[in-house]
């Protein structure tokens, strides 16, 4: 049974969401603020986790952050539920390493359906074959059986979707992908997530692969068409 926490400080959306859920299936526990709420992702109890911006004591976004930079939780699925309006704060969160949005007001349906996708996502990744050759271009080099990345021998640490969009583009070096295809191919077909979402991770991927994120060596922009990972080769 896939385990989901919500982080959440409003008692009627928790109610809501534990009773769609269980309804499909799922073991839910939650916390009424970000601390606590924190504490129970680093016990390991969650595969998903739902996650509102707007918490006491620990913002989402904070939340987000420290999820991130734990070793063990930077590959877990996270949808962050944002107020109507709160663009800033839906950009932040996906640049901070959330795999999704909703806005409130929300469809349960809706949710259930992006929970659905995000856990799925998450199980073909583990399913996927280990045994795929590591890239090395240049000082990076690009482990995807252990979701590594490394630059000059120095670890870089991605999460599993930042991995998945470098990993996609490294793979295919030297040629323009849209952003619609990078988000068919990186996100799949229940992706939910808009075209701009591949401009966050892509600046974000340059922060940090690149010695200089604004004169970007490997991730290129051709404006009008998409992006490239350039390797100098001919």
């Amino acid at each position: 049974m896939k385990r989901i926490l919500v982080i959440e400080d409003d008692p009627d959306i928790v109610e809501l969401l534990r009773y769609n859920l269980e309804k499909e299936g799922f073991e839910v526990s939650s916390a009424g603020e970000g601390k606590s709420g924190l504490e129970l992702l680093r016990q390991g109890n969650a595969d998903l986790l739902i996650l509102d911006l707007m918490l006491p004591q620990l913002s989402g976004l904070e939340v987000c952050k420290e999820i991130r930079k734990d070793d063990r939780l930077e590959t877990l699925p996270v949808i962050v539920l944002t107020a109507r309006g709160e663009e800033t704060d839906r950009i932040l969160g996906l640049e901070l390493g959330a795999d999704d949005y909703v806005t409130k007001p929300f469809s349960v349906r809706e949710m259930v359906a992006r929970v659905k996708a995000l856990l799925r996502r998450a199980e073909r990744e583990k399913d996927k074959d280990e045994t795929k050759d590591v890239l090395s271009i240049g000082p990076l080099t690009i482990d995807p059986s252990s979701y590594r990345v490394q630059r000059g021998g120095e670890a870089i640490q991605l999460t599993a979707l930042e991995f998945r969009l470098l990993h996609y583009l490294a793979s295919r070096p030297n040629r323009v992908l849209t952003r619609d295809h990078l988000l068919d191919a990186v996100w799949g077909s229940e992706r939910f997530v808009t075209p701009r979402s591949v401009d966050v991770y892509i600046r974000r991927l340059r922060e940090k692969i690149e010695m200089d994120p604004v004169k970007p060596q490997f991730l290129k922009t051709l404006r009008g068409a998409g992006y490239s990972f350039e390797t100098g080769a001919s």
